[in-house]
Formats: C-alpha cells, structure tokens, sequence
C-alpha cells in the first residue's frame, strides 16, 4: 500500500518535502492511525545534473503524523527503524 501511495502521489512534478506530506496524508487518512512517518532518501537530478554535478547528493527528509510527531519516545524508535537516526542524518 505504501508503494501505491507513492506512486500515485509522484504522478505529479514536485518539491520532495511536499511529496512526503502528501503521501504522510494519503496513509493517514487509508489506515486511520494513530501515527504515521515517513521517510524519503532523493538524489536529486539538479545536483547531479546540472551546477555542482555531486554524484550522489542525497537529500533526506521526513513527514510525521500523530503520535510520531507528538511523542518524543515513539518518534525515536521510529528515526532509528527507518535507519536515519545517527550516522545518515548527521
């Protein structure tokens, strides 16, 4: 279902941060959770095609919802599951 979300939601041109909101929202709204988080890891053609042609210039960004956003605890355990915590967020 989550990969449905993303490709139906990445049907159109935009900013990565909205995408993930976007598809933040579609998930809550299927699932009706309590908490939802997403976690999106681009490279982003700008930066590897045109300008400064930094092969491999990722860009990392997260939408949280519900519990995820408001619990402190919750939304570590899940940093550190998604594997962002740490070493790839720094």
């Amino acid at each position: 279902m989550a990969a449905r979300a993303v490709e139906w939601c990445a049907a159109n041109l935009q900013v990565q941060e909205e995408l993930g909101q976007q598809v933040a929202t579609l998930v809550e709204q299927w699932l009706e959770c309590r908490g939802v988080g997403v976690v999106m890891v681009a490279e982003h053609s700008c930066m590897t095609r045109r300008g400064v042609r930094a092969l491999g210039a990722e860009t990392i960004t997260f939408a949280l919802r519900g519990e995820l956003r408001t619990d402190a605890g919750a939304r570590g355990e899940f940093l550190q599951l998604a594997d962002v915590a740490g070493s790839r967020a720094a």
